[in-house]
């Protein structure tokens, strides 16, 4: 744990190196360089204390949201005093504009997202996959495989975050007597999910960010396939030889899905195309297709509603045992309500650190470091870093910054930083949502040095993807 702290002022750098060109060279207003002013050095000390707090929400219960947001507010404020001061009023306007803008787009895309997962969730999609998981019969070690190889193809559809959570779910259910087998099992899934999301813009925050920016097609990021399933499978296949091979008892659970669940995840699937179709074809943005797919459910939605009352008060019409499955819940389909269940802190936290990390790029911050890494060092080495230090640091931030930069590189060098900035926080349990919320969920069983102990085979999966990805796609390189 002492060599995380001693890295941190490394990631800062990192970080605060990479946005430090990204408005001194644009056009527009002239900016000022305040790298050596008293508010520069606040600024970096206000961001690092934030996230030094985002880093330790689990131990003191502080939602991340809330010291990234003041974080923001400050910074601009600071900012937007100086150039005011400087008679120069509307430069951090319209910088901070931009981000705005720019977090928009990510926002109303992840709502829809979000919306659609919770009204799969509530539709009983999920849970009828995990019972029938959990009544299969399956040993030990052929729930460990399988679990995992759901976690790695559900994450491109879903997000990470969502399928880690319902596939620990299963491993709970089933290892209350095989502690051993939840713990390894959470890690197996925690690796499966951020591989799966890696070469989907569907399935990781980084690799939507980077579709979003039109940096690479929507059909380009599947190239990254087989480089993402060799990160996985690499810790899987030597972690699955500590797997029990011995039995859960056989249970018999009876869930299904409810009414209209189909169609919703039907209509997810459109969504998804109307996305695609909007940004390949029309050149609008992704989100435009997004909450258009989102009006999909609304019409469903208002259907569900109306047609609830008729199913209701005739129960003649159907077999009472499957009122639910007829009905859907006893209170109507309300989509409205599965949009104020999405993860508002997660969703909030991406406004403060786009906004912090823009913040920091304006102010011009050691601006030299991105110079090293990307033109002393090359892309590889800088690319492959973005993965290591994403461990540590949340991946979202160092992608943001390395958007921002927007460093001169082959599509083949903006595939391997998707790639790592989507696995590498694999390496500990602290470096992706998914392994921070499974050791919420699996509390005692599935630990930060639970995890630690498969550090090496994970990064050796790590360094195979990398390799991989050069082989199959040196063309791109």
């Amino acid at each position: 744990m002492t060599s995380l702290f001693r890295a941190l002022p490394l990631c800062i750098l990192f970080l605060t190196g990479f946005v430090g060109l990204a408005w001194g060279s644009g056009g527009g207003e002239q900016t000022l360089d305040l790298t050596r002013h008293p508010v520069g050095y606040m600024a970096l000390a206000i961001f690092i204390v934030a996230y030094l707090l985002v880093m330790v929400e689990e131990f003191i219960h502080l939602r991340k949201s809330k010291p990234v947001i003041l974080a923001a507010g400050i910074i601009w404020a600071c900012i937007a005093w100086i150039y005011a001061s400087h008679d120069i009023p509307h430069a951090a306007e319209q910088a901070i504009r931009h981000n705005i803008l720019e977090y928009a787009e990510l926002f109303l895309f992840l709502l829809v997202a979000m919306t659609y997962i919770n009204a799969m969730d509530e539709r009983n999609v999920f849970q009828t996959l995990r019972a029938r998981l959990v009544c299969s019969g399956m040993s030990y070690r052929m729930l460990f495989w399988v679990t995992g190889l759901l976690a790695f193809f559900i994450s491109p559809i879903a997000d990470n975050l969502t399928t880690a959570l319902l596939m620990c779910a299963v491993v709970l259910a089933l290892g209350k007597d095989q502690p051993k087998f939840i713990g390894i099992s959470c890690v197996n899934i925690v690796v499966a999910a951020n591989a799966g999301g890696a070469f989907s813009p569907f399935g990781d925050i980084t690799t939507l960010m980077v579709w979003q920016k039109g940096i690479i097609p929507f059909q380009d990021f599947f190239v990254l396939f087989v480089p993402s399933v060799v990160n996985w499978l690499v810790p899987a296949v030597i972690m699955s030889f500590a797997v029990p091979k011995s039995r859960p008892p056989v249970c018999d659970v009876n869930v299904s899905i409810k009414r209209g669940g189909k169609i919703v995840m039907a209509l997810f699937g459109l969504t998804i195309v109307t996305a695609v179709s909007f940004h390949n074809f029309l050149h609008l943005p992704p989100m435009t297709g997004m909450m258009t797919g989102l009006a999909y459910l609304k019409f469903f939605g208002f259907y569900l509603k109306k047609t609830h009352k008729k199913y209701a008060e005739r129960p003649d019409d159907y077999d009472p045992e499957k009122a639910e499955e007829v009905l859907g819940d006893t209170v109507a389909f309300d989509v409205f309500r599965k949009i104020a269940r999405a993860e508002w802190d997660t969703l909030m936290f991406f406004y403060g650190v786009i906004l912090c990390v823009g913040g920091l790029g304006f102010i011009g911050y050691l601006a030299f470091v991105s110079h090293v890494m990307y033109e002393g060092m090359g892309p590889t080495f800088a690319n492959t870093m973005v993965g290591i230090l994403s461990a540590i640091v949340d991946n979202i931030p160092v992608m943001f910054a390395v958007l921002t930069m927007y460093p001169e590189m082959s599509e083949g060098q903006w595939l391997l930083v998707t790639l790592t900035a989507g696995v590498g926080g694999s390496m500990l349990s602290i470096g992706s949502a998914a392994g921070v919320a499974l050791m919420g969920q699996a509390r005692g069983y599935y630990t930060f040095f639970g995890h630690l102990k498969w550090t090496p085979v994970i990064a050796l999966g790590y360094a195979a993807s990398i390799y991989v990805h050069f082989v199959i796609n040196a063309a791109r390189i």
